[in-house]
């Protein structure tokens, strides 16, 4: 009886020095001095997680060596590490860069633009037209044509082929933009010193890591999810697995 209610004792002064370290730390994230809402910002250590709103602003308890992480799909990953003047001062700035953006691939064509001037159909109408009025002025036959008239069937005929010139150089549908796969979802949302110092892997292991990842069922509901500390505590998962491998 008397170690059970040591045993008792002993956890919840455990748990309340614990709860006596963690401060509740208060801050903002900006790009560019504008306010971010809805940036994810996780205690990795402490496994919490919160958002920004929409001033920028945010809430989250931590202790002194703690590493937080800030993410939004639109800007680059950010890491801090929680030091006791950060506690201290209780209103950390975190300024976070815009990602490019990506342009859809373009593919430049030779495009043909229409005829202006007359086809040659009705070219051809006008010198015979010519002719005609020059064999008329000189032998006085009448040929059956008008003076100065238009032929109306060949002017048709240049213009129904202005109208197939011009379908002819609408462009072709835009193909479909790939799905996100796992490996390059992963490699864009985790930092570069991720693999190698929090999963101690060197870099020739690290492409064979993330296909061992891939091949888990579980990196489909993963990639669904799209949520940062989902994802690295996959890894963190898989990456002891890897390393039991021969």
């Amino acid at each position: 009886m008397k170690v059970k209610l040591l045993t008792t004792i002993s956890f919840f002064t455990y748990q309340l020095s614990i709860s006596q370290n963690e401060k509740l730390l208060n801050g903002k994230v900006l790009s560019q001095n504008i306010p971010l809402n809805k940036v994810e910002v996780i205690n990795k250590t402490a496994k919490t997680s919160t958002r920004t709103n929409e001033f920028g602003e945010f809430s989250i308890l931590v202790r002194p060596q703690d590493s937080l992480l800030f993410f939004s799909k639109d800007y680059f990953f950010k890491r801090l590490k929680i030091f006791q003047e950060n506690i201290d001062q209780n209103n950390i700035v975190v300024n976070m860069i815009l990602k490019p953006e990506e342009l859809d691939e373009v593919v430049i064509t030779k495009i043909k633009f229409p005829h202006v001037g007359p086809s040659q159909e009705v070219s051809d109408s006008i010198a015979l037209q010519r002719a005609s009025r020059d064999l008329r002025k000189y032998t006085g036959v009448y040929d059956g044509t008008i003076t100065n008239g238009m032929n109306f069937m060949a002017m048709g005929t240049g213009i129904l082929g202005l109208f197939k010139k011009e379908d002819a150089t609408k462009q072709k549908p835009k193909k479909k933009t790939p799905e996100l796969d796992f490996i390059t979802f992963v490699e864009a949302t985790c930092p570069l010193d991720y693999f190698t110092k929090d999963l101690k892997l060197s870099p020739d292991k690290k492409a064979l890591f993330l296909q061992f990842c891939e091949a888990d069922p579980q990196s489909a509901v993963i990639l669904k999810k799209k949520n940062i500390l989902y994802t690295m505590d996959f890894l963190f998962a898989k990456n002891e697995e890897f390393k039991k491998l021969k």
